[in-house]
């Protein structure tokens, strides 16, 4: 595994892309050159080819690529040789003498082992198993639709079999001949077809190359043939129908003599000996010979969509004919099967990645490879394991019936011990699960050295949850251990350690405080066993040990996080007391008792509002990362706000702000005091994870700093219900890209914090919200949320009275119970008896086993039950599910979906009628499958992160050419590392197909984004609204591209996946049909016109963006059939809304309202002329109104977030301003500034762009000089700036654009104003945006003081992953003498929230 792990670190079939010689920059073009050159490969049977090489590579590494090559798979064994020389495989080829540009090297066939043979019949099979359209589907895995959009009609004929397949199901087509969209997907259509989901794939089935391969039953060798060389006996079953028998042996293989009655060894007349088993079989098979020819010459599909994913995709839906889509896999060859004494050390294979160096950019690429390569090794052997143990095929090595432990494959595999200290079963879950938490915090800790964790994830499979670890390396005993117990010996840091005293201990000590520094987690002193006092980084249960080899370790980190007050009561009560009689002793004032209150850190009634602290059904209740990181970036902004106030207080903060005064030294420490800092001099926050723990004592002298923490963390637990949860659903009221499903809104959720528990507090702030409509959608997420949450409880405890026969009719029975109402199990009848009978099952519906007797309304009793000790809410899910899709509008294939995503459910693929109370909808065989559920660790990709993370600070600034440059540089990065097939590199395909665009190549785009669509189907899901939105996207570009019907196919199959998902009420389905009522023709494009105009008025009113664009379409398209008066209606509500956000002066504004008079003066022109020459006249000006295909092509652009308009509340007020500060300057240094220009600097021929401080957006006028930077030549992005009222073209010189980049007022930057197009030929304004106002992938519109969201995204991800923190208007100034001394994030990251921006270490930050 270490071969591999080495071997695996590069990826060097991508030569076309530069390579890296730095972590911020990639080499040129001319080194790129330099640094490869072509070889010319022959011998070992394969016809000559060149092959492009890399200085630095290994003669392994290229031996690596040969044996991927097409033309050489599945040739295994070679080496090369050089001029007859044999080369070292660890060599480098730029250190070897003679090689050269255009040099031969020649393949060398290598003898066998046994072992080595054994690896070459695998990669047989590999060619063998070659996997078809159905099997992703049969493994459970999600496949890519891609390609079944993009095909022409005529590149891939189908055979008769698939003809017949595609005749009959008629719903699998995206669109009718005509290319009319099919009924169920017009607006107003409840039809919800499955089978169109899947649509039949392009790609003829996999071949049949022999009918059997398997072990002989001559192995093994007997001993006369051992000592002659025999390996193995091979059986193999032509297509012909001719069996035979060969032997491998050291040189290869050939044919023997034996047959099924007699064992002949020698080999058969005229057998050759073949180095490559295929070459035997075409020589024994000529059907072999002409299929492996066959599949040599078909076209392949791009590598991204062949390659395995690193983890499992679960696809809830299943092969149509699950029975037929088996094959066999030749499996009896056995080539599969480990001996057990070759388990994998997983804790030394990732040890061993780690240790990796780090070094140069190409170390750290190979050692980000390796980790995820193991990791991801690591996930499939978990999910084997746990079938294995679930199943009952592994037997435990401990005597516990409670909590028994399996050994299997190299993993330690438990179900943990249920604690009722920590809530029994639920806290079993709960432990493992924040265990895995944990163990992630740690991984992700940068430059954390010498400080390891276990390979470690958890995995729910039929009911049961698993955890599974790398099998721990024994401790190593110290000099000190030696005279204790062997018990003791390693157990280095803990409560259980005792006092001791080493250089191990010591060295332990400071990685462990080095991480606590990064956690935010506070040093504190707890009472140990013995009643000694044991200092701690960490909480109470970790422990530090000192591994045999020689590594240090942290396990049981499952309560890292601090606790979570609002669901403490009982420790609340307890630790009030002493601070409640202490107060009392000292003094009983009026003031003395406010302060007591104060210090308890509850809001003024917050109990009576929120009903919170209360007791939850587990007691481990932990504050998530992002909640932590989130409260301290507001404590900051309370620190900054305090320490200005109360220098304005003591004569003003120039006054005071100087180098010694004491005054300025003085307001800190109030301040620190005030926000509650761990310190008096700096901003320091740190948590104690050990506080509101009932068994842990504290000794006396930690009163004062417990009483800190106690009312630090009451003030982080109601900061989730008074700024997360509003934060969060403002959030989602103004964005067309709020959650889609349960995955997207749990992911909206933890990104600010919010833990799934709060569900019901989502819901109450929800009904009590004035905005509660506009939020239905989100009130049907959560609800959705909250049944399916529920529903997997108890079907976890259902599926463990079901024996193993019985489970797909247990499934099919609690499903039927759970979505149709007042379903109750049939009784057993003579007809159920004869297909339990025929079918061969003993154990079926029929007879009266305890989970057949489960009837629908006890189902919904105890899911109602479970909702309501859960999340604290009562009658919300009523009394069946006809309550749900009558007050919510859910849909139940939507709860369907979600069901089987969270528990592993497969279904097979087929059109389900729930609505169906006569018959059970869901049967026995319709469940496919039951998969593993599994929650692992992120491995990080440190270098592509960072450079995709440098490419949203530049497009952040408007420089689209750096940002392009270095998205480029990202996907190569991610390429490397995992082969594109990451979420991150999806992101990162996404934003670069984004910045394509706006630079004008829409080509590039297209293919860049057809990329990012088919990692996001395999990595993410099919269905997931990550792909839902890529899919709108790749509709875009294509539709800019020309490529008319891809982007309807694009778009509608966007539709398809919404409907299923979510439904139709939602703000993105608007998105979807504005889109579409650009690019269909005729009637239809006004049905989809009119249902976006429907969606986004109910959600956002009259007057937003989106639904003035809606209303300007329709009017445009009113305009296309002659019906002026409708059009001039649309555009009038248009342009009161477009008036109301920017202004009359506005250019969109304007663009509208000329707009309006033309339709206006058409409108006479029509009725003019019909009353004079007829219609004829009418008919000619309709195309006149008609808009370009590039302004259609703006609109969807804006529409779908990609670019934006912008309008600054006192943008003009600044710019008055700022001309003054000019003129003023200009004065004094005696030259004239030219009055058009604004805020922008000429030097040299090259054109600057003026950034103003942010240190003074609110005083322009106060000395803060713009900064200037170069604009890059290539950047040659069109914007128009509006300058005193007008529209104006930038000036150019040299070739450079000019740019202006203002800020003012509330805003976080300033965007150059959107691109009026004439009112005369395009019917509305596009936006072209100079400076994008992305702050880590977000873009966002600031109107009125109000955010308007056009295109949320961060790192990438979309559908509720926005965040923008809101800080308090008081600091909307200047700088402070405070942002110099603090240090949020413990002192880790300096960060200064100044004029509303958050910088972190250089960079922007959310």
């Amino acid at each position: 595994m270490k071969d591999k792990v080495r071997r695996g670190g590069r990826n060097p079939s991508k030569a076309d892309v530069t390579s890296l010689v730095s972590g911020k920059e990639a080499v040129g073009k001319k080194q790129h050159e330099d640094s490869s050159f072509p070889v010319r490969i022959q011998g070992a049977g394969v016809e000559p080819f060149e092959l492009q090489v890399r200085g630095f590579w290994l003669v392994q590494d290229a031996v690596m690529t040969l044996l991927l090559r097409d033309d050489v798979f599945p040739r295994s064994n070679l080496s090369l040789a050089l001029a007859g020389t044999p080369l070292d495989p660890l060599a480098e080829l730029q250190s070897l003498k003679g090689l050269k540009p255009g040099a031969v090297l020649r393949l060398v066939e290598e003898p066998y082992t046994a072992h080595s043979a054994r690896l070459h019949l695998a990669r047989v099979l590999e060619l063998l198993r070659a996997s078809g359209p159905q099997d992703a589907l049969r493994e459970g895995r999600s496949p890519s639709i891609l390609e079944t959009l993009t095909q022409t009609p005529d590149s891939n004929v189908p055979n008769g079999k698939g003809l017949k397949r595609s005749l009959s199901n008629t719903k699998t087509e995206t669109s009718k001949p005509d290319g009319a969209p099919p009924e169920y997907l017009l607006p107003g259509s409840s039809e919800r077809p499955l089978m169109a989901l899947l649509p039949h794939s392009s790609q003829p089935e996999s071949p049949s190359y022999l009918r059997d391969l398997s072990l002989s039953c001559w192995n093994p060798a007997p001993g006369h043939r051992k000592l002659q060389g025999d390996f193995l006996y091979i059986t193999v079953v032509t297509m012909e129908g001719r069996r035979c028998e060969i032997t491998s042996f050291p040189k290869g293989f050939f044919l023997n003599r034996s047959t099924e009655e007699v064992f002949d060894p020698r080999p058969a007349q005229s057998s050759p000996v073949c180095h490559n088993f295929t070459d035997l079989l075409c020589h024994i098979s000529p059907a072999f010979k002409q299929t492996l020819t066959t599949l040599k010459n078909r076209s392949q599909l791009p590598p991204v969509e062949l390659m395995p994913t690193p983890y499992h995709t679960l696809s809830w839906l299943g092969p149509p004919c699950a029975s037929r889509s088996h094959k066999n896999n030749f499996s009896r060859l056995g080539v599969d099967e480990q001996p057990p004494t070759q388990a994998p050390d997983w804790n030394e294979e990732l040890q061993a990645a780690r240790d990796l160096p780090q070094g140069s950019v190409e170390e750290r690429l190979q050692r980000d490879r390796a980790l995820l390569q193991v990791n991801g090794a690591f996930v499939r052997a978990v999910m084997r394991g746990a079938e294995t143990v679930v199943d009952g095929f592994a037997e435990p090595v401990n005597g516990n019936p409670d909590d028994p432990a399996f050994l299997w494959g190299g993993l330690f595999m438990s179900h943990g011990a249920a604690s009722a200290l920590f809530g029994g079963d639920r806290g079993r879950r709960t432990a493992q699960r924040l265990e895995l938490k944990g163990v992630q915090a740690y991984c992700d800790i940068e430059g954390l050295q010498g400080l390891h964790t276990l390979p470690t994830a958890i995995v729910d499979y039929r009911g049961l949850r698993l955890s599974a670890q790398g099998l721990a390396p024994g401790l190593e005993a110290s000099e000190q251990d030696q005279e204790t117990t062997p018990a003791s010996r390693g157990l280095l840091y803990g409560v259980t350690a005792g006092p001791q005293e080493s250089p191990h201990r010591r060295r332990l000590l400071e990685r462990l405080a080095h991480a606590a520094k990064c956690l935010s987690l506070q040093r504190h002193v707890v009472v140990g066993p013995n009643d000694h006092k044991v200092p701690l980084f960490t909480s109470v249960d970790a422990q530090g040990l000192l591994g045999a080899d020689g590594r240090f370790y942290i396990l049981d980190v499952f309560r890292t996080f601090p606790a979570d007050a609002n669901f403490c009561p009982e420790v609340e009560t307890e630790s009030q007391t002493v601070p409640e009689e202490e107060e009392s002793k000292s003094s009983g004032g009026e003031e003395k008792e406010k302060e007591g209150c104060l210090k308890e850190g509850w809001p003024e009634n917050y109990h009576s509002a929120s009903g919170l602290p209360r007791s939850f059904s587990h007691g481990l209740c932990r504050l998530r990362p992002e909640l932590v990181q989130a409260f301290i970036q507001h404590k900051h902004c309370q620190f900054t706000q305090c320490v200005r106030e109360t220098l304005d207080a003591n004569g003003g903060f120039e006054e005071c702000a100087t180098a010694c005064d004491s005054r300025a030294t003085e307001a800190v420490r109030v301040a620190c005091k005030e926000v509650g800092s761990i310190s008096d001099i700096i901003f320091e926050m740190r948590f104690n994870p050990s506080v509101f723990s009932p068994e842990v004592s504290f000794p006396p002298g930690e009163s004062k700093s417990l009483k800190l923490q106690e009312r630090l963390l009451r003030e982080a637990a109601a900061f989730i219900v008074t700024h997360q949860i509003p934060d969060f659903l403002e959030f989602c009221r103004q964005s067309n890209e709020a959650p889609m499903d349960g995955v997207s809104l749990k992911q909206a959720l933890h990104q600010r914090g919010i833990n799934l528990r709060y569900l019901g507090h989502v819901i109450t702030t929800i009904s009590q919200s004035q905005h509660k409509e506009c939020l239905r959608h989100i009130m049907r997420l959560v609800i959705a949320e909250i049944f399916t949450r529920s529903t997997r409880r108890v079907f976890n405890s259902f599926l463990q009275g079901v024996d193993v026969p019985s489970l797909s009719a247990a499934v099919s029975h609690f499903l039927c119970c759970l979505l149709v109402p007042h379903f109750t199990p049939a009784p057993a009848s003579d007809e159920t008896k004869k297909k339990s009978r025929r079918r061969g099952r003993g154990a079926g519906a029929s007879e009266s086993t305890p989970w057949s007797m489960l009837a629908g309304a006890e189902l919904w009793n105890l899911v109602c039950q479970d909702a309501a000790e859960t999340y604290h809410i009562s009658d919300i899910l009523g009394s069946g599910p006809n309550h749900l899709v009558e007050h919510y509008g859910l849909q139940k294939l939507s709860l369907l979906r979600e069901f089987c995503l969270k528990t592993g459910v497969q279904l097979r693929l087929r059109d389900y009628s729930l609505d169906n109370q006569n018959k059970a909808p869901i049967g026995p065989d319709d469940i496919l499958n039951l998969f593993p559920v599994v929650k692992h660790v992120h491995m990080p990709t440190v270098d592509a992160s960072k450079a995709y993370r440098t490419a949203q600070n530049f497009l952040q600034k408007g420089l689209l050419d750096q940002a392009h440059e270095h998205l480029k540089e990202a996907t190569y990065l991610f390429g490397r590392v995992c082969d594109d097939l990451h979420i991150e590199a999806c992101y990162c395909h996404s934003l670069l197909a984004k910045v394509s665009f706006k630079q004008g190549k829409a080509a590039e785009a297209r293919s860049v984004q057809l990329k990012a669509v088919v990692i996001s189907e395999r990595v993410l899901g099919f269905d997931h609204p990550n792909t839902i939105h890529q899919y709108a996207l790749l509709g875009v570009y294509a539709f800019a591209g020309g490529e008319t019907a891809l982007a309807q196919k694009c778009l509608l199959r966007a539709r398809l996946l919404m409907l299923t998902v979510h439904g139709e009420d939602h703000p993105y389905t608007a998105t979807l049909d504005s889109c579409l009522g650009l690019v269909l023709s005729g009637d239809q494009r006004g049905k989809f016109l009119m249902n976006a105009l429907r969606l986004n008025t109910s959600f956002f009113g009259p007057a937003h963006l989106l639904t003035a664009l809606n209303q300007q379409l329709l009017a445009q398209w009113m305009c296309s059939k002659g019906d002026y008066r409708s059009a001039m209606s649309h555009e009038k509500e248009a342009l009161a809304a477009f008036t109301s956000m920017f202004g009359e002066d506005h250019p969109q504004s304007r663009s509208s309202k000329e707009f309006l008079c033309t339709i206006t003066k058409e409108a006479v022109k029509v009725e003019r002329s019909l009353r004079q020459a007829g219609a004829e006249g009418a008919q000619q000006t309709v195309e006149n109104l008609s808009p370009t295909r590039a302004a259609m092509v703006e609109q969807m652009a804006l529409l779908t977030g990609i670019k934006s308009i912008t309008h600054r509340d006192g943008l003009q007020e600044y710019r008055k301003k700022h001309k003054e500060l000019k003129a003023a300057v200009a004065k004094e240094l005696g030259f004239p500034v030219s009055g058009e220009l604004v805020a922008s600097q000429t030097a040299n021929g090259e054109a600057k762009s003026a950034d103003q401080d942010a240190g003074s957006r609110k005083d322009a006028e106060d000395g803060g000089s713009p900064a200037a930077e170069n604009s890059n030549e290539g950047q040659q992005e069109e914007t128009l700036s509006l300058v005193n009222g007008h529209v104006v073209q930038p000036a150019q010189a040299n070739g450079h654009g000019e740019k202006t980049d203002v800020g003012a007022g509330d805003s976080d930057r300033a965007d150059s104003e959107g691109k009026a197009e004439d009112g005369e030929s395009e019917a509305g304004a596009a936006g072209r945006e100079a400076g994008n106002s992305t702050s880590n992938g977000v873009n966002s519109n600031t109107v009125n003081g109000e955010m308007k969201s056009q295109s949320v995204e961060v790192n990438g991800a979309t559908n509720g992953a926005g965040d923008i923190p809101v800080s308090p208007s008081g600091l909307k100034s200047k700088g402070t003498w405070a942002d110099v001394v603090s240090k949020p994030n413990g002192g880790r990251d300096t960060a200064v929230r100044v004029g509303g921006k958050v910088t972190a270490n250089g960079r922007v930050q959310e």
